[in-house]
């Protein structure tokens, strides 16, 4: 008997991946990760780790399967927080939870996992792996799982193939609603409880407070652009027929360059907000909502512009650098020089969007059918081909 671990969570999702695990005849047990302590910045009202691991081992204990604890908070602490931490200083915006599937759920835990003797390791992720034959190897496929309204390959992005193949997801066939009713019919402990929210690990945090960890608070110019500026070129819907050259590519791809406009308000420091961000400015009387549609943390200053539509938060393309490419399948690897049309989602719950992705000798640059609301620095783009998410990057700009 196949002996699996499951990253048990305290939530619904894992406690009914365990249950179906122990269902199909795995020898199952469980292992609750402790990665967060401090509570600066942590809202009222979110579940501490203290609940959830009673949770967690009170669903154990009704499944009849064994529980174990580990402290990894240390390694957290360097490997995701310390990251973000330093991306909000650069003027990027993170995504926590691609970092912490990379580097601790799918990594030190499994490292854990092995030492109590497993084979396997699974958690509730709502995504499925594939498998083909090729040259007498195995290439594993991350699918996206079948709930269109939960599917979340998209923060498994960052996976290798040996990550893949020791790796599990029970729950990438079923609908949420389906998970929910049977952790009811085994009355779980976790069959009525909310999803988690906010920072891996952490949970919602008042964002500004989290950051004054590490990042001084320093008060700047909010500055608005209006949208009639000439710095926002228009580009026609669509993606080129044959492939543009370099320069034309760059100008597709990059941000647009803010020139001074008129202070209409002062902020506590530009690396505490991000690129679409409507709520915090404190800034009222504009006949549309404002929103960020710039950081420039070097001068400390804050570009903001009217409504929805405004063509600052609205781009054509984005580019990736070569150092911050990874692909899952390396089989499919672009060469420079190569260009391939593929569908992108550049954050979780967008719904996959044409592009044409070109590869050159310094990244990776991506030219999008419709102009792209919010494309962020610091954030992941993952490209898929039809269900199959094949690689993703860290967006530059």
């Amino acid at each position: 008997m196949q002996k699996v671990i499951v990253g048990l969570s305290g939530g619904v999702d894992s406690s009914v991946a365990a249950y179906l695990l122990k269902e199909q005849g795995y020898e199952v047990e469980t292992l609750f990760m402790i990665n967060w302590h401090d509570t600066t910045g942590v809202l009222q009202g979110d579940c501490p780790w203290e609940e959830d691991v009673i949770i967690a081992e009170l669903a154990a204990r009704k499944l009849g399967i064994p529980f174990h604890t580990v402290d990894l908070s240390v390694p957290y602490r360097k490997r995701v927080v310390d990251y973000m931490f330093a991306e909000y200083k650069k003027g990027r915006t993170p995504n926590p939870d691609v970092l912490c599937n990379r580097e601790i759920k799918f990594d030190l835990f499994v490292d854990e996992a092995r030492k109590l003797g497993a084979r396997k390791v699974a958690t509730g992720h709502y995504s499925r792996i594939g498998t083909l034959q090729t040259d007498n190897r195995v290439i594993y496929r991350l699918l996206a799982g079948k709930d269109p309204g939960k599917d979340q390959s998209y923060f498994l992005c960052q996976l290798s193939q040996q990550q893949l193949a020791i790796s599990l997801f029970p729950l990438g066939e079923l609908l949420k609603s389906e998970v929910r009713e049977i952790a009811r019919k085994r009355d779980l402990p976790t069959a009525e409880r909310k999803d988690s929210q906010g920072i891996c690990f952490v949970g919602k945090v008042d964002l500004p407070t989290f950051l004054q960890q590490e990042l001084e608070a320093r008060d700047g110019d909010v500055i608005e652009i209006p949208a009639s500026s000439s710095d926002f070129p228009v580009f026609a819907p669509g993606i080129p027929v044959e492939s543009p050259d370099l320069i034309t590519i760059k100008k597709m791809c990059s941000g647009y360059k803010f020139r001074p406009g008129t202070v209409i308000g002062h902020h506590r420091g530009a690396h505490f907000y991000t690129i679409g961000q409507r709520k915090g400015l404190n800034i009222g009387g504009k006949a549309k909502p404002l929103f960020v549609l710039h950081t420039d943390t070097k001068n400390n200053l804050l570009y903001v512009g009217q409504g929805h539509d405004h063509p600052g938060l609205n781009r054509k393309g984005l580019f990736i650098r070569k150092d911050e490419l990874h692909w899952i399948r390396e089989d499919l690897k672009m060469q420079s020089g190569e260009f391939r049309d593929l569908l992108v989602r550049i954050r979780y719950r967008q719904p996959l969007q044409k592009a044409r992705l070109y590869m050159k000798d310094d990244g990776m640059y991506i030219l999008f059918d419709q102009l792209q609301r919010g494309i962020t620095p610091g954030q992941f783009a993952a490209w898929y081909d039809g269900e199959e998410l094949l690689g993703s990057g860290v967006i530059n700009a």
